[in-house]
């Protein structure tokens, strides 16, 4: 059975793709599942913690990287997704013709969306490209400040945008980007109890959708 491939995209730089993706893709190996993570990020956030992860835990087979411009990621992605059960695709911080292909090929796009109405507003462009594509999408709130009213409100206002709105929400934690610069995610640290449910959560959700 061939792999699954899920895109996560944002308009709006600073959403926590990377953070989404890497951690997505540590809990995806926890449960067994082969991962290979596609970078189309100039900035190379994802290539930086996958050396990290070489340095810190050493070569895993389960788990691949390589970069890709953002038209060959659709080709790139197809081709791991014979050797993989989920290629995680990080794209970079823009809406425009170049991210099609990642869209095109996805089972599943996850948009992080910050608690803020400006973050919300930005995401509108990626919601109407990815409908263009015909992607399903998964907007997931991240870098939250829980059971506030404005985590609430973007939460509604999302919905009503027509995007499926993730139950799981990433809190704004030192956490995550403590673990980010270690090469790993938060499920291997077990002092981060709360940070590993918000994921696993995630997790859940993701793997209902697609699979």
């Amino acid at each position: 059975m061939a792999g699954r491939i899920i895109t996560v995209a944002q308009q709006k730089g600073g959403s926590g793709k990377t953070t989404l993706a890497v951690n997505l893709a540590v809990a995806l190996l926890s449960r067994g599942h082969t991962v290979a993570l596609v970078d189309t990020d100039p900035q190379g956030s994802l290539g930086r913690w996958f050396m990290e992860r070489m340095q810190g835990f050493g070569e895993d087979e389960a788990l691949d990287f390589s970069t890709s411009s953002a038209w060959g990621a659709s080709y790139e992605s197809e081709k791991l997704k014979k050797r993989f059960d989920f290629v995680i695709i990080d794209t970079p911080p823009k809406i425009d013709s170049d991210l099609r292909p990642s869209l095109r090929v996805a089972d599943l796009v996850i948009v992080p969306v910050s608690a803020s109405l400006v973050d919300l507003w930005a995401t509108e462009g990626v919601l109407d490209l990815a409908g263009r594509e015909k992607a399903p999408v998964l907007v997931v709130l991240n870098r939250v400040r829980p059971n506030t009213k404005l985590s609430v409100e973007v939460a509604e206002k999302a919905a009503e945008l027509g995007a499926q709105v993730a139950r799981a929400q990433i809190a704004n934690r030192v956490a995550y980007a403590e673990t980010l610069g270690q090469g790993s995610g938060v499920v291997e640290h077990a002092r981060n109890g709360v940070a590993r449910d918000e994921i696993a959560t995630m997790t859940e959700e993701v793997l209902d959708i697609i699979g």
